[in-house]
């Protein structure tokens, strides 16, 4: 096999649950998918924000201090006039009922923004796992599976703070002081002027402490996912390692990777103390000059400031309990700039997974689907297809150069050419998982687009040599959760000889990638998968007898054609029994690229 057809098969058989349909499904998801592209054009993309009402009820709950610092500086006022301790009753209350309510408004609204930002992550989740199940197989362009795991399950997690905590935070930091704003400039200019200077300097220096905190959380998110890419090559060739005596080796290096790791998430923090710190400097000099400036006030050593008068000592108390609420929201936020950080960066890595390219298959579902069951004509006219390559990046690695080819509908084929000479790509391309340079392939008589990919590949079924099995029931792995195939089941497990099995192990869950399951038999249910498939009119099947022993082989081949019976069948293989018993066999030639039939 030649180094594009094992990188091809090893592309096809990578992480099948984030990366690639799995054989017989494809049909499924280019249904789904077709459905989801329709339904993301209607829906508009998600904001990364909790909604009005989290941030009205927040920014509302810190704006009854006001209230409560009023009703405590007139019941202090009163207590220094001499009027009594009956004259703080219904001040008390007041302020117990405004402690109150502010209470129930700030927890409703935290529990409201945590809610939306769930709902917000997963949205966002759907949508990048919508576009990933989008990309063919063979695009080379798509993030790697541990990128993607990362992302998904570990990375994704720091929006839910930056969307629930963050951003509510950022609105009661603009909305608060200036509230405090008003209420303490008609009192003294001098007191809102200070605050007025403190303020600016607070989100100027966290700015800069921001984009420093911004690159390190990129940086960490980045390493997080090369080491998670690290440790899932690892494990799938955890057998190969073992057998070369390079565990130590591997070992020594995960935990090089480990304490990098380890060194960039605590850059990460020691950034964000650092903003804190600032933060929490430059709001005690603020409150500390708005109480030096009352204190000289009453004093008589600062007579100006109070609009011509003198400031009383319940405007004075009023002032001196609104100034640490006027830092207190950008202390908050000062709090969480973390969240910012490491939620800014997951939401790039989350739309760096959505937004790679166009995607191949992604078509809008219009008109009918060739999914009947009839036997379909193939039609390739003056086909042009290259791979990208490190040893030709311009012009890349050429797989074909004006190949044409005819298939009758109910044909059976053998696409047969030596090592490297584009059997896999073929089928690719035939299936609308890549797109050629320049030429056509018709289908039923319908030109295959990037339009019409999805709706066309209804109507086909894939078998490959190494079909992926998913942990649960032999039904399980047939259905691969297509509705309506439940009754199909049985029969397709019949035609592909696990009757006997499915009966035996009825209640026996098979493991992940097929434990439980000799080879021949993860092939079988791959032909039980296109068996069971509605409206297949093409089957296509790549090196399906490939490292079968003759016995098996054979069997394998009985039932390709049975289930091919009064359908198309490609077969790209180089096994000269399996192609001998074609109706024709087609080589793809090694200069010139065109088909020669035989």
């Amino acid at each position: 096999m030649s180094a594009l057809d094992t990188a091809i098969a090893r592309q096809l058989a990578e992480e099948p649950a984030l990366r690639r349909p799995a054989e017989a499904e494809i049909p499924q998801i280019s249904e789904q998918v077709a459905v989801r592209t329709k339904r993301r054009r209607r829906v508009s993309k998600p904001s990364a924000s909790p909604g009005r009402l989290p941030i009205f009820l927040q920014s509302a709950a810190s704006l009854i201090w006001i209230g409560q610092a009023a009703l405590l500086a007139l019941a202090i006022g009163d207590i220094a006039a001499g009027t009594g301790m009956n004259a703080v009753i219904w001040p008390a209350v007041g302020v117990f009922l405004l402690g109150v309510v502010r209470a129930g408004m700030d927890r409703a609204g935290s529990r409201l923004a945590f809610l939306a930002a769930r709902r917000e992550l997963s949205r966002l989740r759907d949508h990048a796992v919508s576009v990933l199940a989008t990309r063919s197989p063979l695009d080379a362009s798509r993030p790697s599976s541990g990128f993607v795991a990362s992302t998904m399950a570990e990375q994704a997690e720091a929006v839910v703070p930056y969307v629930a905590r963050f951003q509510p935070l950022r609105w009661r930091a603009v909305i608060v002081p200036l509230a405090i704003f008003v209420c303490v400039l008609p009192l003294s200019w001098v007191a809102a002027l200070i605050m007025l200077i403190a303020l600016p300097l607070i989100p100027i220096f966290m700015a800069l402490v921001g984009w420093r905190a911004k690159e390190a959380s990129e940086r960490q998110l980045a390493k997080m996912g090369d080491m998670n890419a690290f440790l899932l090559d690892r494990l799938r060739g955890l057998a190969t390692i073992r057998s070369l005596g390079a565990v130590d080796r591997t070992a020594l290096r995960l935990r090089e990777e480990a304490d990098l790791l380890r060194s960039r998430t605590m850059t990460v923090l020691r950034i964000a103390f650092l903003s804190s710190a600032v933060l929490e400097l430059f709001s005690a000099l603020g409150v500390a000059m708005v109480a030096v400036y009352v204190g000289f006030h009453f004093l008589g050593q600062l007579s100006f400031g109070a609009w011509g008068g003198q400031l009383s000592l319940t405007e004075g108390v009023f002032i001196l309990m609104l100034a640490p609420a006027f830092f207190e929201p950008m202390r908050d936020l000062s709090a969480v700039w973390h969240d910012r950080a490491a939620g800014v960066a997951a939401l790039e890595a989350l739309q760096k997974v959505a937004a790679a390219g166009e995607p191949i298959v992604a078509a809008e579902r219009t008109g009918t689907a060739k999914a009947d069951g009839a036997a379909v004509g193939i039609a390739i006219d003056d086909l042009h297809f290259s791979h990208a390559g490190q040893d030709c990046p311009e012009h890349g690695l050429q797989v074909f150069d004006g190949l044409s080819l005819g298939i009758a509908p109910g044909e059976r084929v053998a696409v047969m050419a030596p090592s490297g000479g584009g059997k896999s790509t073929l089928l690719a391309l035939i299936a609308g998982l890549a797109v050629p340079e320049a030429g056509t392939i018709r289908i039923g008589g319908e030109t295959l687009r990037p339009q019409t990919a999805a709706r066309l590949r209804a109507g086909m079924a894939w078998v490959g040599q190494s079909p992926h099995i998913f942990a649960g029931t032999l039904a399980g792995n047939v259905t691969l959760g297509r509705p309506g195939l439940d009754a199909a089941v049985d029969a397709a497990l019949d035609a592909a000889r696990l009757g006997d099995v499915a009966r035996d192990r009825r209640s026996v869950l098979l493991g992940e990638g097929g434990a439980g399951l000799s080879g021949g038999e993860a092939l079988r249910l791959a032909i039980a998968r296109a068996a069971a498939t509605p409206g297949v009119g093409l089957v296509l099947a790549d090196e399906p007898t490939a490292h079968l022993d003759r016995r098996t082989a054979g069997e394998i081949t009985d039932m390709l054609l049975d289930i091919a019976e009064g359908r198309t069948l490609i077969v790209a293989t180089h096994d000269p029994v399996l192609a001998a018993r074609m109706d024709r066999i087609v080589t793809l030639g090694d200069a010139a690229g065109k088909g020669e039939r035989t």
